[in-house]
């Protein structure tokens, strides 16, 4: 697959003044509008790259491959490739809920294609494995979750999309959450479903070489606090903010705080650049 083909087949988007480079990376059942409140906010001063996963958005689905999506591996091989098509290297990966893991998977495989990593609602296992690990859900809860999921993927939309937005006074977001759900292929939504939810990505963790920030919202239920102190815990060097903002979606619900939290990690970084929050 050439350049062009690997930028067609995620949809990517390039823009901003720049010469550094920050990579946005959507959750489950999004696509790249949802950094739509976020991402402007750095193209003064960044490169910005946005994308759709294979199956999501805007993405060429004829090139979807089950097989290679089966695993979080394919879709952080994509990112890989994407930076390659690009030529970018030293890039600030931000990752949002499973994405995150898809970044943390890239950062191992080819640790000089990342400068730092942000994390955002991360979790790399949903499911409990106690006494020493919790992940917010047993695995019957998940499995139920996939059960109604391919019996009526309507109703997994309508019932999921709420929980995972949070923020039950603010109705329209869980609104345009679902609308987002219901605009994958249930198929294909299904694999990734699977793909992110049975997955265990614990013994990474402490591969990860690249910088990190870890960002934590309160009343999360699908990556609660307990998953947030534990990769800060295992990820070593990392740092960790914990959010005013609740739900598991900040860049859409609290979208002035995930920039100002973002914009404050990379200034320690990058000291001489402007806070992009008051550009």
């Amino acid at each position: 697959m050439d350049k062009r083909d690997i930028l067609r087949r995620n949809h990517v988007t390039v823009r901003g003044e720049g010469d550094k480079v920050i990579v946005f990376a959507h959750g489950f059942g999004c696509d790249q509008s949802m950094w739509r409140f976020v991402a402007p906010a750095f193209e003064k001063h960044w490169k910005i790259v946005l994308f759709d996963f294979v199956g999501s958005g805007n993405s060429d689905k004829s090139t979807y491959d089950p097989v290679r999506y089966s695993e979080l591996t394919g879709y952080a091989t994509d990112v890989l490739e994407i930076c390659e098509a690009l030529e970018i290297r030293n890039i600030v990966y931000v990752g949002h809920s499973v994405a995150a893991s898809i970044g943390i998977l890239a950062a191992v495989q080819s640790p000089a294609l990342f400068e730092r990593l942000v994390l955002i609602g991360p979790s790399p296992r949903y499911i409990n494995d106690l006494p020493d690990y919790i992940g917010g859900f047993e695995r019957e809860d998940i499995e139920g979750l996939l059960g109604l999921m391919e019996s009526n993927y309507a109703q997994w939309s309508n019932y999921l999309a709420p929980i995972v937005m949070g923020n039950p006074d603010r109705p329209a977001l869980a609104e345009e959450l679902e609308e987002s759900f219901c605009k994958l292929d249930p198929e294909i939504a299904g694999i990734f479903a699977r793909a992110t939810f049975l997955s265990d990505h614990r013994d990474v963790l402490p591969k990860v070489k690249t910088p990190t920030l870890i960002m934590q919202c309160t009343e999360d239920l699908i990556a609660p606090l307990e998953v947030g102190a534990y990769m800060h815990q295992q990820i070593r060097g990392s740092s960790f903010r914990m959010m005013e903002a609740t739900g598991h979606c900040p860049h859409v619900s609290h979208p002035d705080e995930t920039v100002d939290l973002i914009s404050e990690y990379l200034l320690e970084a990058h000291s001489g650049i402007d806070k992009v929050a008051e550009a």
